[in-house]
């Protein structure tokens, strides 16, 4: 017995609540410029600079009560299957020079451990490196962009490629803004999650465009948003079980996968939301103002 999730054939309307729905996109977008305004990212070591301690104990190491007794700016985590290796590291301390801090911390280990502590590395990371990530991550998420939107331009139109290059920039914006509004740790795992969420986007608008493509070829009379809503819902049912898949492998991830990739697992739940979201209510809506039929008469 096969058990279905989705009707087979779905006949919402899509098109009549895109007033509502352009109207949440940007207030999303004006929330998330008030919140960097005001509040700004919460930026990791990779961006912000500190120092980085690699140590190795000689019984495994209790990261939960490590973690505890070193405090707000730490961050910990073993070294592959070596529970007994862990890489630290720590954020900056404006009230005290790097070496005085770096000495506080080391003696915090080795108590908190305990038996035979060894430092195996103490790097420093300057705020000008970090400086260098942030542009490199801007220049990535920018790169991202225009090749997604020439692939699509050339793959389809110019119309198909305008209308994702929004839903990408509003998914990116808006994840950004989540983190911001929760001051999660935005560090380079971040940045990952961002790139991936673009990625999972553009594919789903992807399979919304290329059927969108074959029913302008197939219902040459039907209104625009009647065909829209067809499209949408003829895809409907791949869409929500991809993202229920990928939403339940995301919560395990941020439940069970620790402190280290919670941050980037908490974005791409969000995000993955908001780009099942905005493939139907930014880059298939949009298609009513940018009017791909034009593009087929025209061939």
């Amino acid at each position: 017995m096969v058990i279905r999730f989705i009707p087979d054939k779905t006949n919402y309307k899509f098109v009549s609540k895109r007033y509502f729905c352009i109207a949440l996109s940007i207030c999303v977008l004006l929330g998330t410029m008030f919140s960097l305004y005001y509040k700004g990212l919460n930026f990791g070591i990779d961006f912000s600079g500190g120092i980085i301690i690699e140590v190795k104990a000689d019984k495994p190491v209790d990261l939960a009560n490590l973690r505890s007794q070193l405090g707000e700016g730490i961050y910990l985590q073993t070294l592959g299957t070596d529970t007994s290796s862990v890489l630290i590291r720590v954020a900056p301390d404006k009230n005290i020079n790097q070496a005085e801090q770096t000495k506080i911390v080391k003696d915090k280990i080795s108590q908190t451990i305990g038996g035979k502590v060894e430092f195996r590395k103490v790097d420093y990371v300057g705020a000008q490196v970090g400086g260098e990530l942030i542009h490199n991550a801007v220049l990535a998420l920018i790169l991202s962009f225009a090749a997604m939107f020439t692939y699509l331009w050339f793959r389809f139109e110019w119309q198909y490629g305008a209308g994702a290059l929004l839903a990408l920039m509003h998914d990116a914006t808006a994840v950004i803004g989540f983190y911001s509004v929760t001051g999660i740790e935005f560090d380079l795992t971040s940045v990952a999650a961002i790139l991936t969420v673009i990625g999972y986007s553009i594919n789903d608008s992807v399979v919304i465009y290329d059927r969108m493509r074959e029913n302008i070829k197939k219902y040459k009379k039907m209104p625009l948003g009647d065909l829209i809503d067809l499209t949408v819902n003829e895809t409907l049912s791949r869409t929500i079980m991809t993202v229920g898949t990928t939403i339940l492998a995301l919560i395990s991830l941020s439940i069970f996968g620790g402190e280290v990739i919670r941050g980037f697992s908490l974005g791409m739940l969000f995000g993955v939301v908001v780009g099942t979201y905005s493939s139907i209510y930014v880059s298939a809506i949009l298609l009513i103002y940018l009017d791909p039929r034009k593009a087929e008469h025209n061939r």
